[in-house]
């Protein structure tokens, strides 16, 4: 280990994806890299992105503090690292930022040491740390993925995405925490609502593992946790009953928020009306939002060990040329 540097692309994810509350994730062609070293005798954590001024750069750090897991469950110990990190991935917008520190600073770990913990102990690491396994679960098996955690264990089965298969996020201007947005859900639902999510979700995952996209409108709707959420997103109801009349696939909130997703056939002739669309409603609702054409993730993370000689290029100068502008 001595001397290694580890880095590691993470991709973000969404999660639910409208019916599959706390179940459903999806990869997501934007990007967090994290590297990390063995620290000469400190710690030393740099944070590059938009926003990241505001993470600990001590070891109060989650990247520091996740790694320091990955080495007491490996029976090691590495008390002081080196940790770069800059992340593509809006913080607190509903696209699996935190998911993506985690499952990075799990990986990155491991791999420093040598990789003595299995996928599959990395999974059920994350699950717990993060309370549920979509996001998490997305970012680190790639495609789509379908899970299901007890508090103990979690499983999950991860489907290839259809190649067809664009995504559209519109971002709000403004962050939402998943904390604020869980406090918006009812403690109790009614059994109809109960059963009419049971088959919507389980319709989707149908739909998305057998090509049928055209099922996929009536199987991203939701009563379990987008209508509770609306109130703290202007334009997201308006948006996930009218994108489909606009060439969506389907439609739903990202995460807890405030990011709206649309999914979309590649070549669609309509995307252009879609994405006016989705900005045009937010802008009525008094809300200005950023949009990006995305990809499924089709990958978990990519891990690289840094040669010497890479290790000479400063870090944002080895990874500019896959950030995107």
């Amino acid at each position: 280990m001595a001397g290694r540097t580890i880095i590691v692309k993470v991709p973000a994810s969404t999660a639910n994806l409208g019916p599959g509350f706390d179940s459903l994730g999806m990869a997501l062609s934007l990007f967090a890299w994290i590297e990390m070293a063995e620290g000469n005798g400190q710690t030393v954590i740099k944070m590059h992105g938009s926003g990241m001024d505001s993470i600990p750069a001590d070891k109060n750090n989650l990247i520091y503090k996740v790694a320091q897991l990955v080495f007491r469950e490996a029976g090691v110990s590495v008390p002081e690292l080196n940790i770069t990190m800059y992340s593509d991935i809006p913080l607190t917008r509903g696209l699996g930022s935190s998911a993506s520190a985690i499952v990075g600073a799990l990986v990155a770990a491991n791999a420093l040491i040598g990789s003595p913990l299995t996928e599959d102990k990395l999974f059920q690491m994350a699950s717990k740390l993060e309370g549920h396994p979509d996001n998490v679960g997305a970012s680190l098996f790639g495609g789509i993925v379908i899970s299901a955690f007890d508090g103990r264990r979690a499983d999950h089965v991860r489907l290839e995405p259809h190649q067809a298969l664009d995504v559209l996020v519109a971002v709000p201007r403004f962050q939402l925490s998943t904390e604020k947005a869980r406090h918006a859900l009812p403690k109790q639902i009614g059994m109809a609502d109960a059963v009419f999510n049971v088959g919507r979700s389980s319709l989707l995952v149908a739909a998305l593992a057998s090509g049928q996209l055209h099922l996929i409108a009536a199987a991203m709707k939701d009563r379990l946790h987008q209508p509770y959420r609306a109130a703290l997103i202007p334009g997201m109801a308006e948006i996930l009953d009218g994108a489909a009349h606009h060439g969506a696939l389907g439609a739903a909130l990202s995460g807890a928020g405030p990011t709206v997703l649309a999914l979309c056939e590649t070549g669609s002739p309509r995307a252009g009306e879609l994405e006016k669309y989705l900005i045009d409603t937010f802008a009525e609702a008094g809300v200005t939002a950023d949009t990006m054409w995305l990809k499924p993730c089709v990958t978990g993370p990519v891990i690289a060990e840094v040669t010497d000689e890479q290790a000479k290029v400063p870090f944002m100068e080895r990874i500019k040329g896959e950030v995107r502008a």
